[in-house]
């Protein structure tokens, strides 16, 4: 963050905030030693939310383009050895 301040702080001098955040700085107001809140430009805020896209959308459109069964892809053999099967350390409980 490029900048901490209470929140009298930020109220009284609300458009300085604003400013720095539309120039691309960040600003996390504080609330009794919290930050309940950040605050970020519009076009960094729209550049964050347009780079997010949940698993099961991204899977989808993947599956959409490429056949997996032409793949012919083996998970066992893919993945062989890279999981180490021992039980691991010992638990005293």
């Amino acid at each position: 963050m490029d900048r901490k301040q209470s929140d009298a702080e930020s109220r009284r001098s609300l458009p300085k905030p604003e400013h720095e955040a539309e120039s691309g700085k960040t600003g996390e107001p504080m609330r009794r030693g919290e930050p309940p809140a950040i605050s970020l430009g519009r076009r960094r805020c729209e550049r964050l939310k347009a780079g997010h896209r949940a698993f099961s959308e991204a899977y989808k459109e993947f599956t959409r383009k490429v056949d997996l069964k032409q793949l012919a892809i083996d998970p066992d053999e893919l993945f062989a050895g890279v999981r180490d099967d021992t039980a691991g350390r010992e638990v005293n409980l």
